[in-house]
């Protein structure tokens, strides 16, 4: 995965308080935080732990604006300027505390909104982070006890590329989807209408599967094990109408290294978004060619190519079958001239 330089040009911290059984409360902050090197810190901190976590959704806002206010807050933020970037945070610190109250959520945290430019993406994040207690140490080394940001507590994320949004792009919104409850109150948070087609979507993972073989550089044999193994539990999975997770997915297939696999599946550049129920028709390439001509069609298993049964001759440019069944024989014995 490529690095991505984050230059930070705003950035608040608010507070979301909540215990269960109990009605949410915000403390705003009144004013952007300074930019200096913790500031900095903390959102490339964000922007990593959400990089490096499976389960993410993409999509677009939804179309009601009164409903899901966001999109038109930003379009008051970015577009006419009319709304600066301090109160655009606390609407949106507010408009979590809502969400809170009606989800019932049982804990709160720490409202990261920042502005981050991200080489050549303009994008707002947004994030709702978990707080632990600490002990810290003055310059007149007192021991005192502090409240910080826990990432291992990353509730809710999401990410809007605000170039996308306004060339409208198809997918510009992203979020991690968590587990059960977990994600789905913050992507209505987000207004995100989720932009995930089954079919393409597994016709890109098949594709990215095949450029991870490929830059593994494995002998025949397993470069076939792990895609008969990738085949396998998609298959299973659309079957059941269960949805892909890709580090579920790279521990499977790739049980040696699945950092790797699942590294290439959350690339940016790969532009997966798991969360699908694989498509059973879309993943036979992973073990089967197929390809047709003007006067012909064909269709064999991959491993055909290492048992003999099907030969490629590159110096002819033709394929050799060999175990013809007999009752094909006795069809091209009545054809041939």
């Amino acid at each position: 995965m490529s690095a991505v330089h984050h230059a930070v040009t705003h950035l608040v911290v608010h507070r979301l308080i909540k215990e269960a059984n109990a009605p949410a409360t915000v403390s705003l902050r009144p004013a952007p935080c300074p930019l200096d090197a913790a500031a900095v810190r903390l959102v490339e901190r964000m922007c990593r732990q959400y990089a490096e976590r499976s389960a993410k959704g993409f999509g677009r806002f939804e179309e009601d604006g009164e409903q899901f206010p966001l999109a038109r807050w930003l379009r008051e933020h970015v577009v006419e300027q009319s709304m600066d970037f301090i109160a655009l945070s606390h609407r949106m610190a507010e408009r979590l505390q809502a969400i809170a109250d009606e989800e019932e959520l049982d804990s709160g945290g720490f409202v990261v909104v920042a502005r981050v430019r991200e080489g050549e993406a303009d994008c707002l994040w947004a994030a709702l982070i978990g707080e632990a207690a600490g002990t810290g140490v003055s310059g007149a080394l007192d021991v005192l006890d502090c409240a910080h940001l826990d990432f291992s507590a990353l509730q809710a994320a999401g990410r809007v590329d605000l170039g996308g949004w306004q060339r409208g792009d198809e997918r510009y919104l992203g979020f991690l989807r968590g587990r059960g409850r977990a994600g789905g109150w913050f992507k209505r948070f987000l207004g995100c209408s989720d932009v995930v087609v089954a079919l393409q979507e597994t016709k890109k993972l098949v594709m990215t599967l095949g450029r991870f073989v490929e830059e593994q550089h494995l002998e025949p044999a397993a470069r076939d094990a792990l895609l008969e193994r990738a085949h396998g539990y998609l298959d299973a999975l659309g079957e059941s109408g269960e949805a892909v997770v890709f580090d579920e997915l790279a521990r499977e297939v790739f049980p040696e290294q699945p950092a790797r696999l699942d590294a290439m599946l959350n690339a940016a550049e790969a532009k997966l978004a798991d969360g699908f129920v694989p498509n059973r028709r879309a993943i036979r390439p992973l073990v089967r060619f197929s390809a047709s001509g003007e006067q012909w069609k064909l269709e064999f298993d991959r491993s055909g190519l290492h048992s003999g049964a099907v030969h490629y001759d590159r110096a002819t440019d033709t394929l050799v079958l060999s175990g013809v069944p007999e009752y094909l024989k006795r069809m091209l014995a009545e054809e041939a001239p």
